[in-house]
């Protein structure tokens, strides 16, 4: 068997490792290079006795590494996804022996070997991805401890691009509350360099995960504050990342009265399609459009855990169609009850006087209108100044989706 092409690579990664050339280092563990295309054909079936000749070949754990990545290679070019993420597994494991020891210029490798790992484990079952974020988290371990490197050459300029690896695993499996660890983990290591000292994809990686995990834990005004950093910090050719955040950033900033522009939904057409509707009936006071659209996106609002966040957006309408009432009535302080009744009906003719009365209540008791009702006289008696506070005003804009 020729091994001329094996013994060619074997003579690069040792030049790379000599010279720490980091980038370089880390295109030839990628199983989706050029040269690996090469391997494969040089070694059809791979395995760990009839590569023994090559232990040695290298500093160790080298010789190892470069072995495993050819069964990494194998596995990938037959499509077993299963074996290749277990092989990954082990080349990561390897890695992370000469990693603990060596200081920053060896992360572009440790970045470029975990995001093939996450890769291939989302391939296959979501036991994978637990089992890979697992075995990142030994990445992070390593990452953090780093006590001897000079901060310019430290590993911890790693670890918020590894937390964010983990985080993107236990989202994919759904196992949320495992986020907790790893936050805890952060907090614990005072020594960290600041997030704004971090390379910019870095800090709006963790930043999303941080305002998802504020929303799901029902934190909004957290939520709202991370995910608003994590869009303006976030690179404006990367358009799916932009509208990954906003499909949760626009419900929130509605609590707080800023309805998105139209040349920002025409920028992201899928978030046009989701969200106009629902905007356009705030404008307008439209509450039988506003619940078309429940019933309309109602899978899809369900898909992405934000069908209760709109239904409870639905009160926007209900004030912007009694705001509507008041300027049809010159802003009167005193407008007859019948007036609120005959608004409602317009969206459900069967509301009775009682119902329309409740809403309106409600409307008052959450600070969207400022004034009382007489029962007894059938008035709604208004303020005179401010009537309808502005929804950007309100000291609690996220209350009621408590």
């Amino acid at each position: 068997m020729s091994s001329s092409k094996f013994a060619n690579y074997l003579i690069v990664l040792a030049e790379c490792l000599r010279d720490e050339k980091g980038p370089e280092l880390a295109y030839l563990l990628k199983p989706t290079g050029e040269h690996g295309k090469t391997l494969v054909k040089e070694f059809r079936n791979p395995s760990r006795q009839a590569m023994s000749y090559y232990e040695g070949s290298l500093e160790s754990p080298w010789d190892e590494i470069a072995m495993q990545y050819v069964m990494v290679l194998s596995n990938c070019a037959r499509k077993r996804a299963l074996e290749a993420f277990k092989e990954q597994c082990t080349l990561v494991s390897l890695f992370l022996r000469f990693f603990s020891s060596n200081s920053g210029w060896t992360l572009p490798v440790l970045f470029s070997i975990m995001r093939d790992l996450r890769d291939l484990a989302s391939d296959d079952s979501t036991a994978n991805m637990e089992e890979a974020a697992r075995v990142i988290s030994k990445a992070f371990s390593s990452c953090v401890t780093d006590r001897q490197s000079p901060l310019a050459e430290s590993r911890k300029w790693g670890v918020y691009y590894v937390v964010g690896l983990i985080l993107k695993c236990y989202f994919r499996v759904r196992r949320i509350s495992l986020s907790k660890n790893i936050l805890r983990a952060i907090d614990a290591n005072p020594d960290i360099p600041p997030l704004s000292s971090y390379p910019r994809s870095h800090q709006v990686t963790y930043r999303y995960y941080l305002g998802m995990l504020g929303f799901l834990n029902e934190d909004f005004a957290k939520a709202e504050r991370e995910l608003t950093l994590a869009f303006y910090n976030c690179y404006t050719g990367a358009h799916s990342n932009q509208e990954r955040i906003l499909v949760y950033l626009i419900p929130l900033r509605l609590f707080r009265g800023h309805l998105p522009s139209r040349e920002l939904l025409r920028r992201f057409p899928v978030l046009d399609d989701l969200y106009t509707p629902f905007i356009t009936a705030i404008r307008a006071g439209d509450i039988r459009s506003y619940d078309a659209s429940l019933d309309r996106f109602e899978r899809r609002l369900v898909d992405l855990n934000l069908y209760l966040t709109m239904e409870k957006a639905r009160e926007l309408c209900v004030r912007g169609l009694f705001r509507r009432v008041w300027i049809a009535a010159d802003k009167s302080t005193r407008i007859p009850m019948s007036m609120f009744h005959a608004a409602v009906q317009t969206a459900d003719p069967e509301t009775t006087s009682e119902e329309a009365e409740c809403l309106l209540a409600n409307m008052v008791f959450k600070g969207f209108v400022r004034g009382y009702i007489s029962h007894e006289k059938q008035m709604v008696v208004l303020a005179n100044t401010n009537a309808f506070p502005r929804l950007v005003d309100r000291p609690t804009p996220y209350a009621l989706l408590q």
